[in-house]
């Protein structure tokens, strides 16, 4: 099994879709209330959905990148704002937050052998 995508609230189309593209990603479908997005690498994708009724999203989604601080730096000169600079964290990934138009939280990182093998993990492939 693997997953195809996350789909992510939005309360405007046109500004979602707009802070996705300016951050990279790929538009492969566009409609008043559906956009979806190729990443530029790896071929995952995720949607955004046009949501009516006021929402409260807590949903946190990740995109990694080996070059996180380039990336960042990169997008900060683009006019984005991060609400927390690249660190290391202490589960040993480097991360950097920020906010889409909408409200969800976007977490840019980079972890390396430790995003699928931590020190902690508990059930091992044989």
């Amino acid at each position: 099994m693997n997953l195809n995508q996350v789909t992510l609230p939005v309360d405007d189309m046109e500004k979602a879709a707009g802070f996705y593209r300016k951050m990279g990603f790929l538009q492969i479908v566009d409609t008043p209330h559906y956009a979806r997005f190729e990443c530029p690498e790896g071929g995952a994708s995720f949607s955004l959905s046009l949501e009516s009724e006021s929402f409260v999203n807590k949903t946190t989604i990740y995109f990694e990148h080996e070059a996180l601080d380039q990336l960042v730096e990169k997008l900060t000169k683009k006019g984005f704002k991060f609400s927390q600079m690249p660190q290391d964290m202490s589960f040993l990934w480097r991360e950097a937050v920020l906010f889409d138009p909408s409200g969800n939280k976007i977490k840019l990182y980079w972890a390396g052998e430790n995003r699928l093998n931590p020190p902690w993990r508990v059930e091992k492939i044989d």
